[in-house]
């Protein structure tokens, strides 16, 4: 019963009304441990892999198909990894695999944990937005992010792997596919997410700190680029599961 209940089981929405994705590249060889056996790497020149943390703001979170009335505001961070998949039709799937989520409220990581497998941990996090200028911080996190999205022309980090905005926009993040796996029964669960004017738009860091990331002692990991959207409708659909091999 609970590995029904916490397989995605019925489809959700909201209202992204920010969303910043601040993707970093590592050599495959640091991230390969990181993920399960039913997915692979996305990788760049066949040496850098990618995780993302993503940092949204959403409104009206709720079942899909329920009144506004009845939906929660709340924070969402996610750390993903940019991974693909072959499901059982032979077709490749480009999608994220999951390490941590994190909340604001007590009330998205009780539900987050009951009905998927995010791995939902609640934290405090405080955005303060002013003439451009955005700056997210966590204590208990250590997370430290400021960037700044009144500029009219953005470079790439300077330790970018990219050449071009255009090359960076593929691991821009979110992918339509997201992936959990349950290494015992094997698994795999697929849930994806469907979303309206998605328009990312170049923005400058300005300073990042990411304990979740520091934690991971990466020995080479540079930011690659972020990215934020804002104010676009988004669901995710009810979650798919098929045995892996």
């Amino acid at each position: 019963m609970m590995e029904l209940l916490k397989s995605h089981p019925f489809a959700v929405e909201t209202f992204f009304e920010r969303s910043l994705v601040l993707t970093y590249a590592v050599p495959k060889e640091e991230l390969k441990d990181l993920i399960p056996e039913c997915v692979e790497l996305d990788t760049f020149a066949d040496k850098w892999a990618f995780v993302a943390l993503a940092i949204v703001s959403t409104r009206k979170l709720r079942p899909k198909g329920f009144p506004k009335v009845l939906g929660n505001d709340f924070f969402l961070i996610g750390y993903r990894v940019f991974v693909r998949y072959t499901d059982l039709r032979g077709k490749r799937l480009r999608g994220l695999y999951i390490l941590g989520s994190e909340t604001n409220k007590s009330k998205m990581s009780f539900f987050g944990n009951l009905f998927t497998h995010y791995n939902y941990k609640t934290t405090d996090i405080n955005m303060q937005v002013v003439n451009g200028n955005i700056a997210i911080k966590s204590v208990a996190s250590a997370l430290d992010v400021r960037i700044n999205t009144d500029m009219s022309e953005v470079l790439l980090p300077d330790c970018s792997p990219f050449r071009e905005w255009k090359e960076a926009r593929r691991y821009a993040g979110p992918l339509p596919y997201t992936f959990t796996y349950n290494r015992i029964k094997k698994k795999v669960l697929i849930i994806e997410g469907v979303r309206d004017n998605w328009k990312p738009v170049p923005v400058e860091v300005e300073h990042a700190k990411v304990g979740f990331l520091k934690d991971k002692e990466f020995k080479n990991i540079r930011l690659a680029n972020a990215f934020m959207v804002s104010n676009v409708p988004y669901y995710w659909k009810k979650g798919k599961t098929e045995l892996w091999k």
